[in-house]
């Protein structure tokens, strides 16, 4: 009889677009063939919701649609913005020890069933740390692409209300949708959510928004992999450290790093530079991968436009030139002067 009720639940929130209820009942309906031994059936059962928890819309309608938009104008649509990710782990420079560890935690993820066999979880809660422009949206994305999931980042600009309980409300609905499918959440600058509650010149809200960030987090399930990174990691609150079980720090590149990012660019473009990688790496060393990126892409574009595809030396010199005499965000002057 139990598992007739489940069956009648099942449908109705799939024929109402209910996503949340229908993977409720779903996960119920697994766990009950489970419990009767039927484990074939049950994985069988699992593998097919993970499969359509990447596309959790083919259930939406209209209706859910609508039950979706809360009072303040809003849908969870509003709250994120969903992509296919096409960046692997390889296509990254990383150095060998972070790589190791994100390939530890993305064979968990493949292997769950087996850890979920001998009463394990995989990891799935991620936290980098480091400079702006050093790769953490891109390994968010290179995760995604690995476990073949969709890759979905959170929108600052609709989550955070300004109205007393708003951005708790807005943070569950966006978290109830995150937990409906498989998939990296991404939250970039997280220290705009997770700040120290110890802080005296921060509101109650935003302590309140913290401890029911903390308790969320806790409640995920281990299909969704969350990814929080900052680019100030010492503002975040110290319970906030705790929830995370893969910390990584992601500096400043390496000689190294920057020579094969360099290279791999003028591969891609088929642009000779006239320079060697390492040449070029030395000059530029202390920036970002961005800022890197940002100078080759330069170069590119003069180089096809001045026809010098095949010897870019000149223009590599004109912009190593202009790099070091272009505006640089001032020291910060200390306090009282």
């Amino acid at each position: 009889m139990a598992q007739a009720d489940t069956l009648v639940a099942l449908v109705k929130a799939a024929s109402s677009g209910d996503q949340p209820s229908f993977r409720k009942s779903a996960e119920a309906l697994v766990q009950e063939e489970r419990g009767k031994g039927h484990r074939i059936l049950a994985d069988r059962l699992e593998k097919a919701l993970l499969a359509s928890s990447s596309q959790a819309r083919l259930f939406e309608s209209p209706a859910s649609t609508a039950r979706q938009t809360h009072a303040s104008g809003f849908t969870r649509k509003d709250l994120v913005t969903e992509s296919i990710p096409e960046r692997s782990l390889d296509s990254l420079e990383l150095a060998d020890n972070l790589r190791g560890q994100l390939r530890e935690v993305i064979e968990e993820q493949h292997r769950a069933e087996l850890l979920h066999a001998h009463g394990l979880s995989p990891r799935h809660r991620i936290l980098l740390a480091g400079p702006p422009g050093n790769g953490k949206t891109s390994l968010a994305e290179a995760l995604a692409f690995e476990l073949m999931v969709p890759l979905i980042v959170v929108r600052y600009e609709s989550l955070i209300g300004s109205y007393l309980g708003e951005t708790s409300v807005r943070l569950k609905s966006l978290l109830d949708y995150a937990r409906t499918r498989h998939c990296v959440l991404f939250f970039d600058e997280f220290e705009t959510l997770g700040k120290e509650r110890g802080d005296t010149h921060e509101t109650g809200e935003i302590k309140r928004v913290v401890s029911s960030l903390l308790m969320q987090l806790d409640d995920l399930p281990d299909y969704v992999v969350v990814v929080a990174a900052s680019n100030h990691p010492e503002l975040l609150d110290r319970a906030t450290w705790r929830r995370f079980q893969v910390r990584l720090e992601l500096p400043l590149p390496t000689r190294a790093q920057l020579t094969a990012f360099i290279t791999s660019i003028g591969q891609r473009s088929k642009v000779n530079f006239g320079l060697m990688a390492e040449t070029i790496a030395k000059k530029l060393l202390g920036l970002s991968f961005s800022e890197v990126e940002e100078f080759c892409l330069g170069v590119i574009r003069r180089a096809v436009l001045d026809k010098k595809v095949d010897d870019a030396r000149s223009i590599v010199y004109s912009r190593l030139e202009q790099w070091n005499k272009r505006l640089k965000p001032a020291d910060k002057e200390p306090p009282g002067k």
